[in-house]
């Protein structure tokens, strides 16, 4: 089993940053392909980003402006958002799969609770 818990979301103005958290319990740890994703209100649930291994994808939104990294020794995968703006604002969820694919996104094993991102003026 993963346990898997997001921090770091807030209120931020356009323009600025955050660095989300996802600390991860369970075994191999370095060995499963992490994701982040985003609902917005209203809206479905979409792709953010993922890495596995040292292999990182985005989607073509959020190339550019998101980065993800992972520390194995720390077990926690992190989004690094900059350039936010008002479309950003979502619940963002970290995921893990076991199975090695980043897509599609109920091939996603773990589910954290997601942390709140409101980027407002």
């Amino acid at each position: 089993q993963v346990q898997l818990v997001e921090s770091g979301g807030g209120l931020v103005q356009p323009g600025d940053s955050l660095r989300l958290s996802c600390a991860a319990s369970g075994r191999s740890f370095n060995y499963y392909t992490m994701g982040w994703f985003r609902q917005a209100p209203g809206k479905e649930r979409e792709f953010v980003a993922a890495m596995s291994g040292s292999n990182t994808y985005y989607a073509s939104t959020m190339k550019g402006r998101f980065t993800i990294s992972r520390d194995n020794a720390k077990n926690t995968v992190y989004l690094q958002m900059n350039s936010l703006n008002p479309e950003d604002t979502a619940v963002y969820y970290c995921a893990a799969n076991r199975y090695g694919k980043i897509l599609p996104m109920t091939g996603y094993d773990y589910w954290g609770q997601g942390t709140q991102v409101t980027v407002s003026s």
